[in-house]
């Protein structure tokens, strides 16, 4: 079966082109994502792009120009690569994780969810080719810090890209109601039973059964919660007149 069967099947297709594909089984194969493959509803493909390197060792790495530590991905294994996927499907969307992205956000997962198929490109060792960013279509970094390779980063981006395809996650609002949504807010706390944890109480308001009170709680409590912990967010976050009052009341629980 081609890639391309495979996608029609699938609401969204994801391929991997990394040198460690058995890093991804577990996790591919387990939890909601995995639930979402049995139903057809995602789909993956893990690419060794060893195996279009040239020369009797595959070689995909070697020592940079101009001298330096470690060694340096190699252009050509990873255009064969990119070559072979666009020949089956030339509408895929690749993309480089490395630390010179574009920072990885909600917004960021929205668009790329909206994909048919994605292809995200792991790297290793010292760095890459420079040139490979000229073969893919994005680049992303999932946070200012270095990995060892860009697998672990290319799992982030599936979950968060992967939930937010229709049917992936059961319950549709729930990936309404969260942090970094239309409304650019944190989430608002949430508890469970029991009702008393070593003194830790849950708020009366959850237990009224007054709908209107509780809405009226969580709501308040997103924007407290992003007051006080990404106040950065709220410059960006849709707030009603009512609302940036009752804010202004609260500069001093904020603090």
């Amino acid at each position: 079966m081609t890639l391309v069967q495979e996608q029609g099947q699938a609401r969204m297709c994801w391929t991997v082109l990394t040198l460690f594909p058995d890093m991804f089984e577990p996790v591919i194969s387990s939890s909601l994502f995995g639930k979402a493959r049995e139903r057809g509803l995602l789909d993956v493909r893990l690419v060794d792009y060893r195996q279009y390197a040239n020369g009797k060792h595959k070689a995909v790495d070697d020592t940079p120009f101009g001298g330096g530590a470690g060694m340096v991905i190699k252009v050509e294994p990873l255009a064969a690569a990119l070559d072979s996927l666009r020949r089956e499907n030339p509408a895929v969307y690749p993309v480089l994780l490395r630390p010179q992205g574009r920072p990885f956000d909600q917004q960021a997962a929205r668009r790329l969810s909206n994909k048919r198929h994605v292809a995200l490109v792991c790297g290793r060792y010292e760095g890459m080719d420079e040139r490979i960013a000229g073969l893919v279509d994005e680049e992303i970094s999932i946070g200012d810090y270095v990995l060892s390779g860009g697998e672990a980063a290319a799992w982030v981006v599936m979950d968060a890209v992967s939930r937010l395809v229709p049917g992936v996650v059961g319950e549709p609002q729930s990936v309404v109601e969260e942090s970094f949504g239309s409304d650019n807010l944190l989430e608002h706390p949430h508890y469970t039973r029991p009702r008393e944890f070593r003194g830790m109480t849950v708020p009366e308001v959850l237990l009224s059964g007054d709908h209107a009170a509780i809405e009226l709680w969580r709501r308040r409590q997103s924007i407290i919660q992003t007051a006080r912990r990404r106040p950065d967010l709220l410059a960006q976050a849709e707030l009603d007149d009512d609302e940036r009052a009752w804010l202004k009341e609260m500069e001093n629980d904020v603090d």
